[in-house]
């Protein structure tokens, strides 16, 4: 005899070496068999559940830390933030763009994904509150001190959120609708496509002052606040959050928006100037 296919031992009986043959091949098949089963669960054990977060822009330097805390904390999930004006990601959730959860930071947005029933039932909640402030680059010599103020011809130009889709152009405009100078600040208003790059336009220069919130304007060394609104001139500045209704993650998504509640995101949270809303 000799050694054949596989180290089997080679025979003349041409049916005895295919049962032989077959018996140490299906031994063989049936280990590799194993070992794909293990090699799959152990993947699909391994993988992350990962979250599409579209946020606020305001929210773009807290979520950093946030996003760093919970996943320290629940290492099978890895968050993904996408962030922007809230009105641009209102139209990208009513396009269909897979994402989870929607902070936005006025109701006008949510409340409009939810009439088009777009978001979970039952699972939109207040989240934080903020401030509308009136800024200045740090080294401006303009004496502006009040909102009022925007009227003055020595104000050339304001940088402002664009008001039908960007939340903090919308509280800019009720503020000054109600001081009776948003022809004149509109005259002269360089709108933005979000918060964030209405406070750049001041950062470098290239506007005279600007309306952001107040956690926008304490994340800039490169401004100063000159007035805050005055209580009453405009809606409360309210960010709620809100389940996808399409989202493929609604468990992961649920408890990553109980996290934002709870007491140790609201230490990040007012940390970078936010106050916590009621639900």
């Amino acid at each position: 005899m000799k050694k054949g296919l596989f180290g089997l031992t080679e025979v003349r009986d041409g049916r005895f070496f295919c049962l032989a043959f077959h018996s140490r091949f299906g031994r063989i098949l049936d280990l590799v068999l194993i070992l794909a089963t293990l090699f799959a669960s152990c993947s699909k054990a391994g993988k992350k559940t990962e979250l599409t977060v579209l946020a606020a822009a305001s929210l773009t330097d807290v979520c950093a830390e946030i996003k760093d805390l919970y996943q320290k904390e629940n290492p099978n999930v890895e968050l993904f933030f996408s962030f922007g004006g809230s009105g641009a990601l209102q139209a990208q959730i009513e396009a269909g763009a897979p994402c989870d959860v929607f902070v936005s930071a006025a109701k006008k947005q949510m409340d409009a994904l939810v009439q088009k029933n777009l978001m979970e039932s039952g699972f939109v909640t207040n989240l934080l509150q903020n401030q509308v402030v009136l800024i200045l680059p740090k080294a401006s010599a303009q004496k502006i001190s009040s909102f009022e103020e925007l009227a003055s011809p020595a104000v050339k130009l304001i940088a402002v959120g664009e008001p039908q889709s960007v939340p903090v152009g919308q509280y800019a405009k009720a503020v000054c609708e109600s001081l009776g100078i948003w022809a004149s600040v509109s005259a002269k208003a360089n709108f933005a496509s979000d918060v964030r790059t209405a406070l750049s336009w001041v950062e470098e220069e290239a506007c005279d002052c600007g309306i952001v919130y107040a956690t926008d304007a304490a994340s800039s060394q490169k401004v100063r606040v000159a007035a805050y609104a005055p209580e009453g001139l405009c809606p409360p500045v309210i960010y709620p959050i809100g389940i996808i209704a399409a989202s493929e993650h609604k468990d992961a998504a649920r408890a990553f928006a109980d996290f934002l509640h709870s007491e140790k995101a609201a230490a990040v949270f007012k940390k970078a100037g936010f106050k916590m809303a009621d639900k």
